[in-house]
């Protein structure tokens, strides 16, 4: 495990703050702030979670954070099925049942899928076919999108779709090895050519998808859960897709 001083120099800096903007919004003098970085000082418990609170870490990786610097974890990871996930689970099934029929599912941090809606269900049954090769990444959502007979064989806008996700996986994965690993195995499949309008040109960058004769277009919305405070819950996003005109919304109508 790298040492307390090393970690908070790479989240620093991940976050673009200068020491002395860091230390004016933990409200720490600049000197402590560069000694707690070479290791001249050791932090106190509250200090490394103010510190993590002013560079708005992950609770995760806040624990992480306490465990470098010689403390215990300060919030829970639980398991999603664990039963006091219960209140997590409610509010995941009220935003499903609000947004049906349009597809809704949840994904953690790692992009595996723990919950979907109707709606999502409807949609992954006609867009995802049954192939053998899929059966093992049947919960992992980029795997189905990126794999050759996944999704991206229907995103009409496959190049613009697929370089706006890389390039969100690339931030993600310079914090979290599994993510790095995940960004390695979808970079390994085939090459996706270049779009040919630049994505940040565009305002909006929709899911155009096309298959059997029916074209759907989407925008989509990731919700994430306020004021959490245990790792898992933080963790959960929840992808919902809306209809960007008037036919992708009569066949999510049915």
């Amino acid at each position: 495990m790298q040492p307390f001083g090393p970690t908070l120099r790479t989240w620093r800096r991940q976050r673009r703050m200068s020491q002395q903007s860091l230390s004016q919004a933990a409200e720490v003098s600049t000197r402590h702030l560069s000694f707690l970085e070479t290791g001249k000082a050791q932090p106190s418990r509250q200090m490394v979670l103010v510190l993590a609170s002013a560079l708005e870490i992950p609770l995760r990786e806040r624990n992480a954070l306490l465990a470098s610097a010689g403390f215990a974890a300060a919030y829970g990871a639980r398991d999603f099925g664990d039963p006091d996930m219960h209140e997590v689970r409610r509010v995941l099934d009220f935003v499903f049942q609000r947004a049906e029929p349009n597809p809704a599912l949840a994904v953690d941090r790692h992009w595996r899928i723990h919950a979907m809606n109707q709606g999502a269900q409807r949609m992954a049954a006609f867009f995802i076919d049954p192939d053998p090769e899929l059966l093992a990444f049947m919960d992992q959502a980029m795997h189905l999108i990126f794999h050759p007979k996944g999704l991206r064989r229907y995103i009409v806008n496959w190049p613009a779709v697929a370089t706006v996700t890389l390039d969100r996986l690339r931030a993600e994965a310079v914090q979290d090895p599994v993510v790095a690993q995940l960004l390695s195995e979808l970079e390994a499949y085939p090459p996706t050519p270049r779009p040919q309008v630049s994505p940040g040109d565009q305002v909006l960058i929709p899911v155009h998808l096309r298959k059997a004769g029916v074209e759907l277009r989407f925008a989509t919305l990731l919700t994430t859960l306020g004021t959490p405070m245990d790792a898992t819950a933080q963790d959960l996003t929840i992808e919902t897709y809306f209809p960007l005109d008037a036919a992708t919304e009569a066949w999510i109508q049915g």
